[in-house]
């Protein structure tokens, strides 16, 4: 029986097991993962319900061959079953409640396995990865190593990168956060003002956190290109004529041009460019992965900022509270970059350079919690066996540093001689340097059931005596 060991157990490392699982390979699978946030990782395990899903819920699907999975199980929960379906189908659940449904999958792939594919789960984090051509050995940090045929690294998201700044010392504070998914970055407040330092989904979340937590406090936000999020504002409206001249050989300067021409073409009738944008989607793993470096890099520099705004939405309520705040003079909103952060007795002092106006200026707080997003560079962590793996060349990263050189067809780990591993693989948040947007349900639901499929056929090729 062939041994299969997967780094990380939420949405993605969970469904590469439910579907090795359902597919019923000969296989022992190992899952390596913290039992709080096992199937749910950290997005689908938040602290608090006023976290909600940025997509609708009949599009949330664990299973790419049942659309209406994620739907129909909401529709049987107490809360909502005397509901309106339709309208429940186009609400935003919270993400808590899309964590409880994922481990409702897990428990009936559970209940339902036929005993051909063993699953163990251990709590053990993985701190060494060394393979060769037989077997990837994994040393745990309780210091016990296990040998497996197979090792798939769904590793998740890291912890944001500390803003670079000139007394780093700061960041010793018990005042900073630099983990904005935990409860303890919005509890214990008192009434100084919280310096959020990024302007995406996770300072949504956190201001809609404070404001759960009763702060009555003052709000400030930083980030080089200020708010830009928006809200679902056309839900149901599918463009279609962007993809009748869309190629995939398109250079970035021509896609700009082709989006700019038909969001002229939509604005001509009251409707703002998100549909426009939205209809790139089928087909921007493939655009980017043709991209130049050069290309990429263009568009991480001048316009990723643009297609994160237009691309990550927000519910209309939960927008509509943001800018009451602000409209109250609660939750103030920078473009700026921070130059230095030091603390004394009468508080946090925030240095930052003003970009509307060109000017240096300071701000007094009481905390500080980093929404910046997770850090992509494994070369920038403290530690960890990824970090370990690219400065020894067990693997590399792209150009950018935005994930783990991989062959996208098979997704085996490109190794030290160029040529993809047989038995290291990886997929989600890992594949961005390939395919830029891989982290959305219906990317990693598909990768899961692919990779799934691909080691249970392993598995029966290479041992069949066992079936």
């Amino acid at each position: 029986m062939k041994k299969i060991g997967i780094i990380g157990g939420g949405f993605t490392g969970m469904m590469t097991a439910v579907h090795l699982m359902q597919q019923s390979a000969a296989c022992e699978v190992t899952i390596f993962n913290d039992e709080a946030t096992f199937g749910r990782g950290i997005a689908y395990n938040p602290y608090s319900d006023k976290h909600l899903l940025n997509v609708i819920t009949s599009k949330m699907s664990a299973f790419a061959a049942d659309s209406d999975h994620f739907l129909d199980w909401v529709m049987k929960q107490p809360e909502f079953m005397d509901k309106d379906r339709k309208i429940i189908a186009n609400a935003f659940m919270p993400r808590s409640v899309f964590g409880k449904y994922l481990i409702h999958v897990w428990e009936t792939a559970n209940r339902n396995a036929n005993g051909k594919c063993i699953v163990n789960k251990i709590q053990s984090q993985v701190t060494g990865l060394d393979v060769n051509e037989n077997f990837v050995s994994l040393t745990l940090d309780n210091g016990a190593q296990m040998e497996f045929d197979y090792c798939v690294i769904t590793s998740g998201n890291n912890v944001p990168r500390n803003p670079r700044i000139k007394t780093p010392g700061f960041y010793n504070s018990p005042s900073y956060f630099q983990n904005p998914w935990k409860e303890e970055s919005v509890l214990g407040l008192a009434e100084k003002p919280v310096l959020i330092v990024g302007n995406g989904l996770t300072m949504v979340d956190t201001v809609l956190s404070l404001m759960e937590q009763g702060f009555k406090g003052q709000i400030y936000s930083i980030s080089p290109n200020g708010f830009n999020i928006l809200p679902h504002r056309h839900i149901g409206i599918k463009y279609s004529k962007l993809a009748e001249e869309i190629s995939m050989n398109m250079t970035l300067l021509e896609l700009v041009k082709l989006a700019n021409k038909h969001i002229k073409i939509v604005r001509e009738y009251g409707i703002s460019a998100e549909p426009v944008i939205d209809s790139f989607r089928p087909y921007t793993q493939k655009l980017w992965h043709n991209f130049t470096d050069r290309e990429k890099s263009i568009f991480m520099g001048r316009l990723r900022h643009l297609w994160g705004a237009t691309r990550h939405r927000i519910p209309l309520h939960s927008f509509e509270k943001l800018q009451k705040l602000q409209e109250d003079g609660r939750l103030h909103i920078h473009s700026g970059n921070l130059t230095d952060i030091n603390e004394t007795s009468d508080g946090i002092t925030v240095y930052y350079r003003d970009r509307k106006i060109g000017e240096a200026k300071t701000m007094l707080v009481g905390r500080v919690i980093n929404c910046t997003g997770p850090e992509s560079d494994f070369t920038k962590l403290e530690s960890g066996f990824l970090k370990d793996c690219i400065l020894n060349n067990t693997m590399k990263q792209d150009a950018l540093k935005l994930g783990i050189v991989t062959d996208v067809a098979t997704y085996g780990i490109i190794g030290p001689n160029g040529r993809p591993y047989s038995n290291l693989f990886t997929i989600g948040s890992n594949l961005r340097g390939e395919l830029w947007e891989t982290t959305a349900v219906h990317d990693l639901r598909e990768q899961a059931e692919k990779l799934a499929s691909q080691l249970a056929s392993k598995a029966l090729q290479e041992a069949p005596a066992l079936l």
